[in-house]
């Protein structure tokens, strides 16, 4: 163990080792590049050198190339003489291949085990967000959430939120008064959406047992933290449900996390592929809650990288925050990109050894722009580096040895059995038929409440005809005997919800739920 992971450098014309302090890599980092240029590589470098210094690590599988983490490199792989090469240049003595222990997981529970959370942890914010709602209706959910907070409506899976919406459709008039207009078109688009999200496979992400934080952030028995790899080749096709799912599991990172200050090293690292989809047509508010975490969240001993093509894609509040860099080439095809190239290089330290626009231009494959966290963290100068070879093997796994990694996972079994218990789904439903019930039985009273004229004037009318009427003058003199009309269903419907809904205005501030910074629950309240 050291206080430190080799990245690269050394060799003619570059700079001498560059590495990273583990200390200053809760500092948050960018990768950043073209396609092509090695940024799943360093990815895979870096989660490696992590794991080896017993921090745990997250990260998501775009491509399917890094369940070749699980694996030792081979030395009949063709690329097998140009890593020695490459260890030597930059005098990695230490290289060896080796594998690493690793953990699958897949929303969809196919290629790894299944990672849900609840509809009530994922919070209204970044719900919206997944779903694309309008200002509007965001306004009418956020309203279900607080009644569903109110009332102990457990909302678990889309099943739960679906049938809430209903029953907000249902009473608008009496929630109106309270929160402002409820109306059925926005009710309607949220539920429109909702099916679009459901066919999408997103009720796969929503239900119970929910993900366990703890689960993701074990060591192995000989120290090693352990990699946890997100199937996300599937997943990228829902790109808005990729990022927000990746948002939210930062956003319970930080609720649950207790502060640790500057630990010696990061207690989780995670990073965050394709980062642009969690910015692009993202609103300021949600912007503004993602910078508020990235600069909370390293005091929770939590370093998150971005990895993106351009570090245009990155919002400059939150760029200002990335401390530890790798640059892979950019392209500079047309007067825009010269522009982001030029931006990029304006990051850095200059290097008077060489020019940094130029230099992000020319690297080649498996080199970078490199600028790490020096001693009281600051900013190293820009190096030329040339990234180290990894030691795991450079690819995927096949599926069989994926398989029985996945079985032989210290979680096999855990989240692979859905559980469905009562939420409020259930609870709904059952007071849909209570009060149906207490409606039928209301009725009947009423029948056997009225009074004998009634019943002798309808059994004559039934079946006497007009008769009664001519052989009584009475009768016909007399106006019918009046009779209490039953209680509709919807009466008592209405009676039952103005009654509860007073008795939570007198106790709503001691049963309200707290939400934290990203709409999610507070695990511990």
């Amino acid at each position: 163990m050291t206080d430190r992971i080799f990245i690269g450098g050394g060799g003619d014309g570059y700079s001498e080792a560059q590495s990273l302090l583990l200390k200053y890599a809760n500092r948050h980092g960018l990768i950043a590049g073209a396609t092509g240029t090695g940024k799943t590589v360093t990815l895979q470098i870096l989660a490696e050198s992590f794991s080896a210094q017993g921090v745990p690590v997250f990260l998501s599988d775009v491509k399917g190339d890094l369940s070749g983490l699980g694996a030792a490199g081979r030395a009949d792989f063709k690329l097998h003489d140009a890593f020695m090469e490459r260890a030597g240049t930059i005098a990695f003595s230490d290289y060896a291949y080796t594998s690493f222990p690793v953990t699958f997981w897949d929303l969809y529970g196919e290629a790894g085990h299944p990672v849900r959370t609840t509809i009530s942890e994922m919070g209204p914010l970044l719900l919206a967000r997944l779903l694309e709602l309008t200002e509007a209706q965001e306004g009418i959910l956020n309203i279900a959430f607080r009644v569903a907070d109110e009332q102990g409506l457990g909302l678990l899976d889309l099943k739960d939120l679906q049938a809430l919406l209903v029953w907000v459709g249902q009473h608008r008039q009496e929630l109106s008064l309270r929160y402002g207009n409820v109306s059925t078109a926005s009710i309607g688009a949220i539920q429109r959406r909702l099916l679009v999200l459901e066919t999408q496979g997103g009720e796969n992400l929503f239900g119970e047992p929910a993900l366990e934080l703890n689960d993701i952030m074990r060591t192995d028995v000989d120290g090693r933290g352990r990699i946890n790899i997100l199937a996300a080749d599937e997943l990228m096709g829902s790109p808005r449900l990729y990022a927000t799912f990746l948002l939210w599991l930062l956003s319970e990172l930080f609720e649950v996390l207790p502060e640790v200050g500057d630990p010696d090293k990061p207690k989780l690292v995670f990073f965050f592929d394709e980062a642009h989809l969690l910015f692009d047509d993202a609103p300021k508010a949600l912007v503004d809650k993602v910078e508020q975490v990235a600069r909370l969240i390293r005091s929770k001993g939590v370093g998150v990288y971005f990895i993106t093509q351009n570090p245009a894609d990155v919002p400059e509040d939150i760029l200002g925050q990335l401390g530890n860099r790798v640059q892979h080439a950019l392209r500079a095809f047309t007067a825009k990109d010269r522009r982001e190239l030029r931006q990029a290089a304006e990051n850095y330290r200059d290097n008077p050894r060489f020019d940094t626009e130029d230099a992000i231009r020319e690297v080649g494959v498996g080199e970078a722009v490199t600028s790490l966290l020096e001693r009281k963290g600051i900013p190293g100068v820009a190096e030329r580096t040339l990234i180290r070879p990894p030691s795991s093997q450079l690819g995927p796994l096949d599926t069989a040895t994926r398989a029985s990694l996945i079985a032989a996972s210290p979680i096999a079994g855990k989240y692979e059995t859905e559980i469905d218990r009562e939420s409020a789904f259930e609870v709904l439903q059952a007071r849909a038929a209570e009060a149906a019930q207490e409606a039928e039985v209301a009725e009947e009273k009423a029948d056997e409440e009225e009074s004998p004229a009634v019943r002798e004037y309808q059994t004559g009318r039934r079946y006497s005809g007009n008769r009664v009427g001519r052989s009584s003058s009475r009768t016909q003199s007399s106006p019918a005997p009046t009779r209490s009309r039953p209680r509709s269903r919807s009466d008592s419907v209405g009676t039952a919800f103005a009654k509860s809904f007073a008795r939570q205005l007198g106790t709503q501030s001691g049963r309200a739920v707290v939400r934290g910074i990203l709409g999610g629950l507070f695990r511990g309240r």
